[in-house]
């Protein structure tokens, strides 16, 4: 069969459209693919590092964590006045209560004094870099961990409270509840065996700036268990040490 030159250089310039066509969609589907998958960017930047502390603290790797327990604003629906502090330990959150039906939630890990512990306190003390000095129970049930540290332990990034803590009072009665940062972080959601109320430590920097000394404290032990996604977040919420609606 004859084809003339113009109906060959047309079935070329068809070929080479459809030959550019392939080349592109093959190249956007393989940047799809290659899209690298992970925690949001904006709570990566929320439990990055920082440089600035005291004792620089390095990144947290949230890689494994349930959303849940980062840091979010979310509804909540309670009679306490903004600014309280509420403690849910059967569900391991805390609430920072907002105006508006709104709450500042913090993930948690819950030690054996957070979940002996019930009721209404306040604010009594607040420490950067707090010292740490384990109770005797911790000594006598476990004396090589603990029986060095008896005398107390400097601050540091290796301190179990971390880089703040609250030291939670009942009148001028310090109860030994504290709520503070951590040195495991994969504690957070979980009951531990030692320990209150700690916080991932770019948390307890934030709830720390943000609660005056006399906070009203209020500690949950009978909550029913939540489940399914909860709460919403909400950017204001990485804008460390601002309040919010409160």
């Amino acid at each position: 069969m004859c084809v003339s030159r113009n109906s060959a250089g047309r079935l070329a310039r068809l070929f080479a459209l459809l030959l550019v066509s392939s080349v592109l969609a093959s190249c956007a589907t393989s940047g799809q693919s290659a899209r690298p998958k992970g925690p949001d960017p904006y709570y990566l930047a929320m439990y990055g590092p920082k440089p600035e502390e005291k004792f620089p603290l390095p990144a947290i790797d949230i890689s494994k964590v349930e959303p849940r327990y980062l840091r979010q604003q979310v509804a909540y629906a309670t009679s306490e006045p903004p600014g309280t502090i509420v403690v849910d330990t059967q569900n391991r959150f805390l609430y920072l209560v907002q105006d508006g039906g709104m709450a500042l939630r913090y993930g948690i890990g819950v030690g054996k004094a957070g979940l002996e512990f019930q009721g209404e306190a306040r604010v009594g003390r607040k420490a950067e870099w707090p010292r740490w000095t384990p109770t005797s129970d911790m000594v006598a049930r476990e004396p090589e961990r603990y029986g060095p540290l008896a005398g107390g332990m400097e601050p540091g990034i290796r301190n179990p409270l971390g880089p703040r803590a609250l030291y939670l009072f009942q009148g001028n009665r310090d109860t030994l509840f504290r709520i503070h940062g951590t040195t495991e972080a994969w504690s957070i959601g979980k009951a531990v065996s030692s320990g209150c109320i700690r916080l991932f430590n770019p948390d307890i920097i934030d709830l720390y700036s943000r609660v005056p000394t006399d906070t009203r404290v209020i500690v949950l032990q009978s909550e029913p268990p939540m489940g399914g996604p909860l709460g919403t977040p909400m950017a204001a919420a990485a804008d460390e040490g601002q309040p919010l609606s409160m």
